[in-house]
């Protein structure tokens, strides 16, 4: 039996539409984690785009430039305002060997063919293609010559299976060729009758910068065919299907990576991991799979309700047009914002092992747009800000093991690059651990992407306090990625500590001689996330009830870091340690504002930092908007980290109208997120800053409604969670917050704020508090 939750009812969770797709960014996503799958709905040929998340072209090496040595050198010319010789002599010694990554690859597709002769739009009635992300099932039905068909997919966690079926109201109606194809380096064939298989190795061809070519990454799938009446059986490279009155598929995919290793491993056979999957539900009915699926995939999305605005009888896209017009769609909001949870928990959740790329999961192409990669500057990190508050903690698991495998060869990178002991890793990486610097030394060189990325497993601990995962995952990463820092800084000319080489990710600045450069020394990004890192190993290692000298090594060295500063050009805060100009002032990286979100280090307790950073938001976002130039939050991810700037500024006005321009200006008809191209951290930025909105608990406070939209006037949101252990439920009316409730399982003190009303109220773990303000 489904349990149902009745409130989970009244939200908006079903995107639809009236015609099939005609591209891949219309498509409906499908994933568990591991295998993913994009749903065309054509009723004509329909398409089934394919991706298992370890199918990546490469391999494994040890590309970092060894390069201790001159670390000294290139040091001393940074901090002495020799930018030219440094980047030169950086130029010569930091790069790495190969320089590029390669790309992970699509699997192929499935298409189902269903007539030579091709049926016209005016053929077919009572069109229909959905994706219901409560139930995880994507269907597409139409009616066809008196005949109704439905066809049915879904990507099962429990069975580790794409699942299809096609069905049709009357008998015999199911006639046609389903087949599978990959544009390269696979075949497929029977298996047995019922069975196809697909056989396929990556051959790497040669590629500027890239790894050597050569026959890398085995693949497999297989998949099996049930049909209820006719006749069913596998031919060359297709399922030949005639007579049908019900036709079931189930099919699964893996490669010869092995994670614990971080590389390919010739003692995997591809082809008998999907035969071990297939074989535990060849005899499984339909009915059964999609219990088992909707069950599983409901216990995490029904955690959270959110209602806001009265669910549209239109198809998705035309809301999404009429946003775009200018009108407000405040349940397509509460819809997006559910659409970004389903999103991560398609993408990074068990049986996959894999956190989240630039696309999830999904991608259609054999070199993606940026490799598909996970890149460590901002967008990896902000595929997991809504996993925490959004009541998701399971998908944050693949993500902290590969932060935690990423150690090993960070050591490396930090011995042989920067000479310092810990790890580290740059700008980017892919599944086979790189950490090197890579595509260049200006974009590349950003040694501080370890410190960031622990810092997701010190909130996951906040979240969950999971006091055993503190001590053996996450303060481990934490401590090693906060002794390499302590390697890592040197003494500038004015006494303090500061990182060199650097970067502000991907942005330039201009001397007064006019020349430009990326690489520079004591960004402010590295100082914030410095400070962050040190506090957290200080707390970690209190909470731990650990004794050392570790952390009286890590408060004197705070006291050394060069404070945030304000430009006195601009008032704004200044980006590098230098108020160099801009070379871009509307740069889509606003990095040095990681302290105002992710981070907590400016808040309203320094009015005149906190005032600041609203003025950098301001200059960033409309500098020169009247000469057609760029400006900040011109792609998806980066407006998306505008609606929580100002989430944390407690601006509500201004992030819900942000809010409003990431579903106008990014956002694609099947709602995923545009850089342009489709790039995923959009979807969960904005999920994130939608909740930011909602409840925020970084300051030792739950704080309720911080940041509502003057437009949200009515609405209720179930299930967030706030650090501590806790989850909240509110409601709200005419912009009054009118009930809220705290739960917890452990009996502790809270302080909650609403508004300019602070309380300190005891909850207890078998009763939940009723909150009063």
């Amino acid at each position: 039996m489904i349990v149902v939750d009745v409130m989970a009812q009244h939200q908006d969770h079903v995107l639809w539409y009236k015609e099939p797709a005609k591209n891949w960014n219309e498509a409906l996503p499908v994933g568990n984690g591991r295998l993913g799958a994009m749903v065309f709905g054509d009723y004509n040929k329909e398409t089934i785009q394919l991706n298992e998340e370890s199918l990546w072209a490469g391999t494994k090496q040890d590309a970092n430039a060894d390069a201790a040595k001159k670390l000294p050198e290139i040091q001393a010319l940074l901090i002495a305002g020799e930018i030219e010789k440094a980047a030169a002599l950086s130029e010569k010694y930091l790069k790495s060997d190969p320089l590029r990554i390669r790309s992970y690859q699509s699997f192929g597709e499935l298409q189902i063919d269903f007539a030579n002769e091709r049926y016209k739009p005016e053929q077919i009635t009572d069109y229909r293609r959905e994706l219901d992300i409560q139930s995880g099932i994507a269907a597409v039905q139409y009616q066809l010559n008196g005949v109704q068909y439905k066809r049915e997919v879904f990507v099962s966690a429990p069975d580790n299976v794409i699942v299809i079926r096609l069905t049709a109201d009357k008998p015999g109606k199911l006639t046609f060729r389903l087949s599978y194809g990959r544009e390269q380096d696979a075949t497929a064939m029977p298996q047995s009758e019922k069975e196809l298989r697909i056989q396929g190795q990556i051959a790497d061809l040669p590629q500027k910068d890239a790894s050597e070519p050569g026959l890398h990454m085995k693949f497999a799938g297989l998949m099996r065919g049930v049909n209820k009446g006719g006749s069913l059986v596998a031919t060359a490279n297709s399922f030949f299907v005639k007579d049908a009155d019900e036709v079931l598929f189930y099919f699964t995919a893996a490669t010869d990576y092995n994670f614990s290793i971080l590389n390919y491993d010739r003692t995997i056979d591809p082809f008998l991991r999907c035969q071990e999957i297939i074989d535990k539900v060849k005899n499984l009915p339909f009915d059964e799979a999609e219990k088992r699926h909707v069950m599983d995939h409901r216990k995490l999305f029904d955690r959270v309700v959110f209602n806001i605005g009265t669910p549209s009888l239109l198809p998705t896209n035309e809301r999404l047009k009429m946003v775009k017009d200018g009108q407000l769609d405040l349940s397509l909001i509460s819809l997006y914002f559910q659409y970004g949870r389903y999103l991560l928990m398609g993408s990074s959740r068990a049986p996959g092992v894999l956190p989240a790329n630039l696309q999830g999961i999904w991608n259609k192409d054999m070199n993606a747009p940026w490799s598909s990669d996970f890149h460590t500057n901002i967008n990896i990190q902000m595929n997991y800000w809504p996993a925490e508050v959004c009541n998701l903690s399971e998908t944050v698991v693949p993500f902290s093991n590969f932060i935690s495998a990423l150690r090993e060869p960070g050591r490396v990178t930090a011995r042989k690059t920067y000479n310092a002991s810990g790890w580290t890793m740059n700008h980017l990486t892919d599944l086979f651990g790189r950490t090197a610097i890579t595509d260049g030394v200006g974009w590349g060189t950003f040694p501080i992407a370890a410190s960031w990325l622990v810092l997701h497993q010190w909130d996951h601990y906040l979240f969950t306090k999971d006091k055993e995962y503190l001590k053996k995952e996450a303060y481990p990463s934490m401590q090693e990625a906060a002794e390499f820092i302590l390697d890592y800084l040197v003494e500038d000319k004015n006494g303090n500590l500061v990182t060199a080489p650097s970067n502000s990710p991907e942005n330039q600045y201009r001397m007064a001689d006019g020349k430009q450069f990326m690489l520079t020394y004591g960004a402010t990004m590295d100082v914030q996330i410095i400070n962050e890192l040190f506090q957290a190993c200080v707390e970690a290692e209190t909470i731990l009830g650990q004794k050392s000298d570790f952390s009286d090594r890590l408060k004197n060295a705070m006291k050394k870091l060069p404070p945030v500063k304000i430009s006195p050009r601009y008032n704004t805060i200044q980006e590098w340690i230098e108020d160099y100009e801009e070379v871009e002032p509307g740069h889509r990286h606003i990095s040095h504002l990681f302290g105002l979100y992710p981070g907590k280090s400016i808040n309203a307790n320094d009015p005149k930092i906190f005032e600041a950073a609203r003025r950098t938001i301001a200059r960033r976002r409309f500098y020169n908007e009247n000469e057609g130039n760029r400006m900040g939050s011109y792609t998806g991810w980066s407006r998306a980290w505008m609606i929580n700037f100002y989430a944390r500024l407690l601006d509500g006005d201004e992030a819900g109208k942000n809010v409003q321009e990431l579903l106008a200006k990014t956002t694609l008809d099947n709602l995923f997120n545009t850089h342009p191209p489709f790039q995923i951290d959009g979807n969960f930025g904005g999920t994130a800053g939608i909740a930011e909105m909602l409840i925020q608990s970084h300051n030792q406070e739950i704080h309720l409604l911080p940041a509502l939209p003057p437009t949200w006037t009515t609405g209720e949101i179930k299930g967030l969670r706030a650090r501590n252990g806790l989850v909240v439920d509110m409601k709200w009316e005419n912009g009054v917050l009118t009930s809220a409730t705290v739960h917890s399982t452990e009996t502790k003190q809270v302080s909650i704020r609403y508004k300019n009303k602070l309380k300190k109220m005891k909850v207890t773990a078998d009763k939940p508090l009723i909150v009063q303000l």
